[in-house]
């Protein structure tokens, strides 16, 4: 599998991910995938597990992909994951193989206010990364 078609994979996994279309989500991976959330020491093996996982979840949740960067075997996608109105600013790694992914590992991260001391040297991102 391309690089354009990698990405291609990806946009229709995140779009499916912010539809809630459980289905079309998961055809992204390797019937004996991994997934790791390492802030919480959880590690879910299987595709049907990880999808599970996922329609299990009772929060209303929106994907807004920031970006999608990557090559070959190894994807890096960053993202807004809100539930129920709150956001998380988070980076799923994934690892293809033949075409599908076999292992990904998502980081999540809270909002957090600028630091004054450094106020004179950034700009502002907009909205999206506002406290």
């Amino acid at each position: 599998m391309d690089d354009q078609a990698v990405r291609a994979a990806l946009q229709r996994h995140w779009d499916a991910s912010d539809a809630s279309d459980f289905e079309a989500e998961h055809e992204i991976y390797h019937d004996d995938a991994v997934l790791d959330y390492p802030q919480s020491g959880e590690r879910i093996r299987g595709r049907r597990n990880i999808q599970e996982s996922r329609t299990v979840q009772p929060n209303t949740k929106r994907f807004a992909v920031r970006r999608m960067i990557g090559s070959g075997g190894l994807w890096v996608t960053e993202f807004v994951l809100t539930y129920d109105g709150v956001p998380s600013y988070t980076v799923s790694i994934m690892e293809f193989r033949d075409g599908r992914v076999s292992h990904e590992t998502q980081y999540f991260a809270e909002r957090f206010a600028p630091g004054p001391s450094r106020a004179h040297l950034v700009e502002r991102m907009g909205d999206a990364s506002a406290p």
